[in-house]
């Protein structure tokens, strides 16, 4: 799949909340509906106000996932359900990791599949949170990766 990283767009922005609400719905079984939906409100106030939000785009200029970043820091990688398992999460990760050599992030003890991809990009655990940013207990992982 042809894939192609660019700044995002604010007509970009709808469709990077669809994204996010289906990749959570396919991985997050750990949360109920109404948890989704009361993260989603956030992520909506979230997105428009990351300072290196980049976006996956296909050969037809649709999104396909989207990252934002920090100095290094990730707070979202999301891929389209119907986009993973084509390097679509591998091409956003490593154009950050162009600028950003080291790179640090969270990703949920439930979420055993973004854990293996993560370890497979040479990510390794660095700590542990019993409680998301928002309080939840929902446990965090601290994963970091090093210049290489």
């Amino acid at each position: 799949m042809a894939v192609r990283i660019r700044g995002v767009r604010d007509e970009d922005l709808t469709s990077l909340l669809l994204i996010w609400r289906a990749a959570v719905e396919a991985s997050h079984e750990f949360l109920t509906s109404e948890d989704i939906d009361w993260y989603e409100k956030l992520v909506a106030g979230y997105l428009p106000q990351m300072g290196d939000l980049r976006v996956a785009v296909d050969a037809d200029d649709a999104p396909l996932g989207f990252i934002a970043q920090d100095a290094g820091e990730i707070h979202m990688l999301f891929v389209s359900p119907n986009a993973q398992g084509r390097g679509v999460g591998s091409a956003l990760l490593e154009h950050v990791g162009q600028d950003q050599p080291a790179l640090r992030l969270d990703v949920n003890e439930q979420n055993p599949a973004a854990l293996a991809f993560y370890t497979a990009k040479g990510f390794t655990q660095v700590g542990r949170s019993e409680l998301d940013g928002q309080g939840s207990p929902f446990p965090l992982l601290h994963l970091a990766r090093d210049a290489s």
